[in-house]
């Protein structure tokens, strides 16, 4: 019995070896708190799609799934199939894919493709901690190819969904009453109070430019529609830009103006 302790030790050592090898995440990594969750609210949009176009792969092989915050479309990849009620208004958390994968950056700037492969598995493991490799390998995959496929356009890795409440929709309609009045651009950006005119270009477009943008600016001076389809002015964070409340008359209204954005090059 004594001569088997040696071997019996080896192989509790070998075992002990290979069960490092294990695909789940360490528990450090597991815990690891990731970048807080952006915070949408608006209706959302369930198309149902025909076989293999659309963003339906997005949602698990459902229909493809959007939220239209203002005009401004996300499209929503929840880890499971969500079941929502098309044109109903809802609260969703989760990851802003684009802004992560720009946050991890890329050496090349882009030249060995938008985005990159490990980018996309970095951005799913930081969404959905704890994930096995085998379902972030096929997440990651499709995340990666409709993002190639429209960059711009945000796609939202859900980590929380939730139907909005009848008095925060009817404070949502209360607020499309209010009149609507045209400000020459110069003089709504001496109305603003935070929000950056200069950015750095996305990696999928890393050449400096100028863009116009049309938007609509509420009675809390806050930016709630998007009235252009241009891919960069859909790559501005507008949750981040603020202004002066404005009023006309000393009664609140909304504001539709443009706004002037800078892309500087990357290095």
């Amino acid at each position: 019995m004594n001569r088997n302790a040696p071997i019996f030790s080896c192989l509790v050592l070998a075992l002990a070896t290979l069960g490092g090898c294990s695909s789940d995440q360490p528990a450090g990594e597991a815990k690891k708190a990731g970048p807080p969750p952006d915070k949408l609210q608006g209706r959302v949009e369930v198309v149902i799609d025909m076989p293999g176009t659309g963003d339906g792969a997005l949602n698990s092989g459902g229909p493809s799934l959007y939220l239209y915050e203002g005009k401004r479309r996300f499209r929503l990849f929840p880890r499971k199939t969500a079941n929502l009620v098309n044109g109903n208004e809802y609260i969703v958390e989760g990851l802003n894919a684009q802004k992560v994968i720009d946050e991890i950056g890329d050496p090349s700037q882009g030249k060995n493709g938008y985005p990159l492969r490990t980018s996309c598995e970095k951005a799913v493991k930081m969404a959905w901690s704890g994930m096995p490799f085998d379902e972030v390998d096929v997440k990651a995959s499709v995340l990666r190819t409709r993002m190639a496929r429209y960059p711009a356009r945000p796609i939202i890795l859900v980590t929380k969904i939730t139907a909005v409440p009848a008095d925060q929709k009817k404070a949502a309609d209360e607020e499309k009453d209010l009149p609507t009045v045209s400000v020459p651009a110069d003089k709504q950006k001496a109305l603003l109070i935070s929000g950056s005119s200069v950015l750095p270009a996305p990696l999928w477009e890393p050449t400096a430019t100028t863009v116009r943008c049309k938007v609509i600016i509420n009675s809390e001076g806050k930016i709630n529609e998007l009235e252009t389809g241009a891919q960069l002015c859909e790559a501005v964070q507008w949750s981040q830009y603020l202004y002066k409340p404005p009023v006309q008359g000393g009664h609140p209204v909304n504001v539709r103006t443009e706004v002037e954005v800078r892309f500087e090059p990357r290095k």
